[in-house]
């Protein structure tokens, strides 16, 4: 009977235990499903997860897609590179202590039986798409390979043999450096003590930009930059070689090359995306310059008056074809802008929107001035040679320009006249009729004779004296014009012609000369100014033999 009970006390405990075992097993079951599907859950709700690298030696070896439990795929990440390092600084690891042990929710990467690597759960093969066991082997392998790769790095043997590629590196740099360094210098004496006539200066027609030596100086320093250049760039070059020596340099290497290829890279893909605006400019360009010169083949036809056209003068030529070359260049800019790079960049819109108020606000004189020499131009108040009268400058015509009018006085003083001055003042031009049939430029001076002397001698006295004056034309012939009665005495003027106008103060100088002497001869007094006789009442100031 006792041993009956306790047979059944035996089977009821069994029963139990198989109780409690399948229902850990379930439950066990229960939590690894639970994972799976929260894994597959984030896989279709967030088809790009971001995997985070495992690098601990800079090199990734695998990702960490998803987290277990308060550990986020991050600190997973992070927590195996820093246990793979761990394994770096064991002096006496050995690879093949790495195993693979099972566990409740995957498998185990162990390290001597009781250091935990790393998991490999069900929920990490979602993404790689293979089994447990076979990313265990995966991952093994590939930390194995990178402990033992990195010890290689930095063993005796290998810090002793890139150490000696470091001496090397250093010795071809110093040689080409010299090498470099004796060509230049052997090209220089070749170039400038064997060829001494080899610098001849640089002219452009009779102005001298540079001289002989001056040319030489410049070559000489030219050479040194261009040699100095080369060297920063050979030892430039040089230096990621052997920072690549060493595991721990290995970073400044990729840094400086990174310095000069990521902008030459830059550049070199930005020239090839700008190239087909490019060649868009250039038919652009080309349009317009062949357009203007097609404008400017007519141009110079109206000027040498092959080509007429009503109411256009030929000096209006030039200007025009100043104002529609200027236009027509605008136009072209305007075109070609959206074409230039970087020209929707902000800074760009913001610097030229900046230029064009600086423009405008400190060249408003400027575009009056021009607008006035445009205005000028078209009215043809005079040209460059006459002489003209602006204000109080009387002078020769000799430079017109689209802000100012320079003349020059009869002093030779060179007088610079804004061009709204010019419009808005009154001009006299001297020279505009000295070329045409109608005799020129009459000159004309008023003297004032008493009551008492016939107007025939006094006429008679004037003409003569405008004949005996130089640069008077003879034909149309000198007249006289009695332009007042006053009280005292009569006014005469004399008006006589010429073709030099620019002379005009010498042609009135020697007229004054010639009346004082004419009517000297004559016996007739000059009443200028004015000047009273005493007399007696009854006398008349009739001349005797009146007719």
């Amino acid at each position: 009977m006792k041993n009956k009970i306790i047979v059944f006390l035996l089977l009821l405990l069994l029963s139990f235990s198989q109780q409690v075992l399948c229902q850990s097993k379930k439950q066990k079951n229960i939590k690894k499903q639970n994972l799976v599907e929260q894994a597959k859950k984030d896989s279709i709700y967030n088809a790009n997860l971001k995997g985070f690298p495992v690098a601990p030696f800079k090199d990734t070896l695998f990702y960490i897609y998803h987290r277990v439990g308060s550990f986020s795929a991050e600190n997973r990440a992070n927590l195996i590179s820093e246990k793979i390092r761990f394994l770096y600084n064991d002096d006496f690891f050995i690879s093949d202590s790495i195993k693979i042990m099972p566990s409740e929710l995957g498998n185990d990467i162990i390290y001597k039986g009781d250091n935990i690597i790393m998991s490999v759960l069900n929920v990490d093969t979602i993404q790689q798409k293979m089994t447990v066991k076979e990313m265990s082997e995966q991952n093994l392998k590939l930390i194995s390979k990178a402990v033992n790769e990195e010890k290689i790095k930095y063993s005796t043997p290998n810090l002793l043999k890139r150490i000696g590629l470091t001496f090397l590196v250093v010795f071809f740099i110093f040689l080409v450096l010299y090498l470099v360094n004796k060509g230049f210098v052997s090209a220089t004496n070749t170039l400038v003590d064997k060829n001494p006539g080899f610098f001849k200066g640089f002219r452009i027609k009779n102005v001298e930009i540079l001289s002989p030596l001056k040319q030489e100086i410049l070559a000489r320093r030219i050479v040194t930059v261009i040699k100095w250049i080369l060297s920063f760039m050979i030892i430039y070059f040089s230096l990621p070689i052997m920072f690549s020596f060493f595991p721990s340099t290995e970073a400044y290497a990729d840094t400086l090359l990174n310095w000069v290829f990521t902008p030459a890279k830059s550049v070199f893909m930005g020239f090839v995306s700008f190239l087909p605006n490019l060649f868009s400019i250039i038919v652009i360009v080309v349009i317009f310059r062949y357009a203007i010169k097609i404008l400017k083949f007519f141009v110079d036809e109206i000027k040498r008056g092959n080509i007429h056209i009503d109411g256009f003068y030929s000096d209006w030529a030039l200007p025009t074809f100043n104002i529609v070359r200027v236009l027509l260049y605008a136009f072209m800019v305007v075109i070609i802008f959206p074409y230039l790079p970087g020209s929707d960049s902000p800074i760009f819109q913001g610097v030229s929107v900046f230029i064009g108020i600086l423009f405008s606000l400190g060249s408003s004189n400027a575009i009056a001035n021009m607008v006035a020499g445009l205005v000028i131009t078209y009215m043809r108040p005079f040209k460059i040679g006459d002489f003209i009268k602006i204000g109080d400058v009387s002078g020769e015509v000799i430079e017109k320009t689209a802000l100012v009018t320079r003349v020059r006085t009869t002093k030779f003083e060179d007088v610079t006249i804004p061009n709204a001055t010019v419009l808005s003042s009154t001009s006299t031009n001297y020279s505009a009729n000295t070329q045409n049939n109608i005799g020129g430029l009459v000159i004309h001076t008023t003297i004032t004779i008493g009551y008492d002397v016939p107007w025939k001698d006094v006429h008679k006295a004037l003409i003569a004296a405008a004949n005996r004056t130089d640069f008077v034309q003879k034909l149309p012939e000198p007249f006289v014009l009695q332009t007042s009665l006053d009280d005292f005495y009569v006014a005469y003027q004399i008006n006589a012609y010429t073709r030099e106008p620019n002379k005009q103060p010498r042609i009135y100088s020697s007229l004054h000369q010639n009346i004082q002497d004419c009517f000297n001869e004559a016996g007739i007094e000059i009443m200028s100014p004015h000047y009273r006789a005493t007399r007696d009442g009854s006398q008349i100031t009739i001349p005797p033999n009146y007719s």
